[in-house]
């Protein structure tokens, strides 16, 4: 059970096992945790999961069954920081599975809805470049792309 710190809660309309479930298969350092359940009476099925505790990337997470008057947008998203192409391309591809969408800009979105940004850690230090001539040519190239490919961000930093 978790009791101390911040945990995220998010708010899913019959899916929120699932969604625990898809989220431990893709980050390491992760586990599904305890699981409440609606009682008789309840505006839910008795017995189907109320809440799923979870642990993704070592970040806690809940999972609520609260039904179908909220859902995800835009305004908040899941940065993702990768430290090569390879992990960029594993989270990328998996994020979507199932029915996600890519998205501009290193961003997509996971089949529930939830926004992800997929991104090098690299490209922090390359936007804070003193020398703006290079984070610009950084930026502009991450603005005309999907996923984010670092080879190709390396090159536009150095004025290639």
């Amino acid at each position: 059970m978790i009791t101390d710190g911040f945990t995220t809660c998010l708010w899913f309309d019959g899916q929120a096992q699932e969604a625990a479930d898809f989220y431990v298969s893709v980050f390491e350092n992760s586990a599904t945790g305890p699981v409440t359940r609606y009682p008789e009476g309840a505006n839910q099925p008795e017995g189907g999961a109320l809440t799923v505790e979870f642990t993704a990337n070592g970040q806690r997470f809940v999972a609520l069954n609260g039904g179908p008057e909220f859902t995800f947008n835009e305004a908040i998203s899941f940065q993702v920081m990768c430290e090569d192409q390879k992990e960029i391309d594993h989270y990328w591809d998996r994020l979507v599975e199932g029915g996600g969408e890519h998205g501009p800009c290193g961003w997509l979105k996971d089949r529930f809805g939830v926004s992800w940004q997929v991104v090098p850690v690299r490209i922090e230090e390359m936007f804070r470049d003193e020398d703006r001539a290079r984070a610009e040519r950084a930026f502009k190239a991450m603005m005309s792309m999907g996923k984010l490919d670092i080879a190709e961000l390396e090159k536009a930093y150095a004025g290639q």
